[in-house]
């Protein structure tokens, strides 16, 4: 089965601050704000949502179709697709454009900063999702606005079930088209934070808005996460780690966990255990697409993890 994944490739500037930003960060002085910090480290990574979910679902051997746009600098990028076997025929050129860019800047507490140019995927409009033929399955993740909305109008058109996932793009959708996007989803996912935003924008509790759809996923981080379905509410603790490395990419990899799952008919705990398992794995590594664990080290960390038997088809 064919997993469309509709969203932004980028690249990932990532900046390491040795410090925690609240300790210059002054309450009181917050309306003029002027602030600097020193970040030896610096790298450049492989990413973007739709690109981070495809890597980590290619981890678990299936078969994600990217649907996304790129600028003039995306030859790297391309190369490395190519490497790893996924598809590009839906991965589209904007010329006269950079690839979306991300610069992102990491406290002691793993608190992030995040500047964000986005290039090329303005253009995601551009990319007609009704062209990439023979997917049951598809998420629809942060991207332009007008690439997103018409990704969900496509696939909906079309009868194929997909994840709504805004997440940083909530700022930029109305009230409106939020609960016009719920309205045609057959899931959504958002973090604690983004479900209370979505709470606040649309005026509407999360049991509501998880009445609306056949599951509401919410990750909570480090406590685990909470989908809501059937009526009720199924909590999915957090895959215990040896460090936490890096959590840049960390909700990508939770989030082709879950699409795995869901493409395998398999139930709401089993779905959300092995998106848990993908989130442990990625925050032990820098970067969203430099986790490599087999599906042999998958298949073991969920049953060390869980004491059940997984096998990955």
């Amino acid at each position: 089965m064919s997993i469309l994944v509709c969203g932004s490739m980028a690249y990932d500037n990532i900046m390491v601050f040795g410090d925690r930003f609240r300790n210059h960060i002054l309450p009181e002085q917050i309306h003029i704000l002027n602030v600097s910090f020193l970040v030896p480290e610096l790298r450049r990574d492989f990413g973007g949502c739709a690109g981070n979910i495809a890597y980590s679902l290619r981890l678990l051997g299936a078969d994600p179709l990217i649907v996304a746009t790129v600028g003039d600098d995306a030859a790297d990028y391309r190369q490395r697709l190519g490497e790893l076997g996924l598809r590009q025929d839906h991965v589209r050129h904007v010329p006269g454009t950079y690839t979306a860019q991300a610069f992102i800047t990491t406290d002691a507490d793993d608190n992030q900063i995040t500047a964000f140019h986005p290039g090329a995927m303005m253009y995601s409009h551009q990319n007609d999702v009704r062209l990439a033929r023979g997917a049951q399955l598809a998420i629809v993740s942060p991207d332009g606005r007008d690439g997103m909305l018409r990704h969900v109008e496509g696939l909906a058109g079309m009868g194929v079930p997909f994840v709504f996932d805004p997440g940083q793009a909530l700022p930029i959708l109305s009230a409106a088209e939020l609960l016009h996007c719920l309205d045609l989803a057959r899931y959504c996912t958002v973090n604690d934070y983004e479900a209370r935003l979505i709470c606040d924008k649309t005026g509407l509790a999360i049991e509501a808005l998880a009445a609306g759809v056949e599951a509401l996923v919410v990750t909570r981080g480090g406590e685990g996460s909470y989908i809501y379905a059937d009526g009720g509410r199924i909590e999915v603790p957090a895959v215990p780690v040896d460090a936490v490395v890096d959590p840049t990419g960390c909700g990508d990899a939770y989030r082709a966990g879950l699409l795995y799952g869901i493409s395998r008919d398999w139930d709401w705990l089993s779905c959300g255990r092995i998106a848990a398992v993908m989130g442990a794995l990625k925050i032990g590594h820098r970067g969203g697409q430099n986790h490599r664990p087999t599906r042999g080290e998958i298949e073991a960390a969920y049953r060390d993890a869980f004491g059940v038997a997984l096998r990955l088809d």
